[in-house]
């Protein structure tokens, strides 16, 4: 497995088996590798000849007051999971690389990233844009793969590819759970055992909006206040948001018609945990 620090060495690793016809796949991470990761690698393993992981956590995505300095940095496991997993290469750059001196643009994508967790996190997405603009434009990825877990992150790098004409296609991939419901996260291991026992109560709240969908129900604020009531029931969990929304625009939905993906964010303690669900309204036969 080959380790590129450099943004020179990855675009000339990504020329090199370019012109050899090898497909890439890329999958981009900020480290702290776990199940949800691996289960990016092996899709990416299977769909193409050759595989790069970048592990780069990117500071223009983190606000003043977040865990920047906290997040868990464990490059040596990381290195060894992409080498059991049979990744080709990881790309692993410095920010001085990544965010020379003098550097200046950054990306924005507006309208997705002005609700939700765009409220939430002012500065996030247009972190999260630029350093993805740059990393595909580095890698050149025939396919790139991001987790369903951050639903509005993927919607947004999606628009960002289609809108600036960025090199491959993106796959989101079907979140990864514990067996309790809880999504994998890197932040997962911030939380306490009393903690971890309560976190799966944003999963049941979401899961009883779509229940209520798949029961007839289709009006959001109905779908809503269900969710609400699962939430209120776990004294250690305070909601940031639950939302029905319109799963292309993340607009809010009045009414839920044919589709709809439902959001939501918790903190437990200072640990903040984001979750989501895709329903389709089911149809009578």
């Amino acid at each position: 497995m080959k380790t590129i620090r450099t943004t020179a060495a990855m675009v000339d690793w990504s020329r090199t088996l370019h012109r050899e016809g090898v497909t890439i796949g890329f999958v981009p991470t900020m480290g702290a590798l776990h199940e949800g990761h691996r289960a990016l690698i092996r899709a990416a393993r299977l769909a193409c000849d050759a595989v790069v992981v970048s592990i780069f956590v990117n500071p223009t995505q983190f606000g003043p007051t977040e865990d920047l300095s906290k997040y868990p940095r464990q490059l040596r496991l990381d290195r060894a999971l992409c080498r059991k997993e049979g990744v080709d290469a990881i790309f692993t750059p410095t920010t001085a690389a990544m965010y020379p001196q003098g550097s200046q643009t950054i990306v924005t994508v507006p309208s997705l990233a002005r609700r939700w967790e765009g409220d939430a996190r002012p500065h996030h997405f247009q972190g999260v844009a630029t350093v993805v603009t740059k990393l595909l434009s580095l890698v050149r990825p025939d396919t790139s793969w991001f987790g369903q877990k951050d639903f509005q992150q993927a919607a947004l790098v999606q628009q960002l590819v289609k809108d600036l004409n960025l090199p491959g296609r993106v796959v989101v991939h079907p979140t990864v759970r514990e067996a309790d419901g809880l999504a994998l996260s890197s932040r997962n291991v911030y939380l306490s055992t009393q903690q971890r026992r309560a976190a799966p109560v944003l999963y049941r709240a979401l899961h009883a909006g779509a229940s209520a969908i798949w029961n007839g129900e289709r009006r959001g604020a109905d779908i809503q206040r269900r969710m609400a009531r699962i939430l209120a029931t776990e004294s250690l969990a305070t909601a940031e948001y639950l939302a029905v929304c319109d799963p292309s625009t993340l607009e809010p939905l009045k009414t839920v018609q044919r589709h709809a993906v439902l959001l939501g964010a918790v903190r437990i303690g200072t640990v903040r945990l984001l979750d989501n669900m895709l329903v389709a309204v089911r149809r009578e036969p």
